[in-house]
């Protein structure tokens, strides 16, 4: 069976938390940590805390040809306070520019009446901390991975 594409073993160098203070937007924060702790090729472990504003990014539809554009996306924007349920990912190396570039999903709950709702997908520019948010990064021993465009606009994670 050739059910998995490619595979690859890494050994992690460090692991790197990022302290997050209130009222600034996390995925800024996270590509600032990254250069301050000069990474660009990592896994994003986790992150927990809680955010003010929560900027969603999923596909409503997916194109036969996988050319995602906005026309194809729902942005859902929550505005409350939220709990950071998870937030995983990766940083990749981009291969025309060499600066890494983050590639992640979180959920997030917040209550709704008597109802707490949880919600999911791409973290999105706008998303922003409330209190204190804690991301954690398994930072690989060289540069392992690299984020590599196909024809028509796709891409590939390249895990050599």
């Amino acid at each position: 069976m050739d059910l998995v594409k490619e595979s690859g073993e890494f050994t992690l160098k460090r692991v790197v938390q990022l302290k997050i203070p209130i009222g600034v937007d996390l995925l800024q924060a996270i590509e600032e940590g990254l250069a301050k702790h000069g990474i660009d090729s990592a896994v994003i472990l986790g992150g927990v805390g809680a955010l003010r504003k929560a900027v969603f990014r999923n596909v409503r539809v997916m194109p036969p040809d996988f050319q995602v554009t906005d026309n194809e996306r729902l942005y859902l924007v929550v505005e409350k306070p939220l709990e950071l349920v998870s937030l995983t990912g990766w940083v990749a190396r981009r291969r025309e520019d060499e600066r890494p570039e983050v590639h992640a999903h979180f959920s997030a709950s917040y209550v709704e009446g008597d109802t707490v709702r949880t919600v999911g997908g791409h973290l999105t520019p706008g998303t922003e901390t409330l209190v204190k948010v804690v991301v954690t990064l398994g930072v690989f021993e060289e540069t392992q991975w690299a984020r590599v465009d196909q024809p028509h606009g796709q891409w590939d994670l390249d895990l050599k």
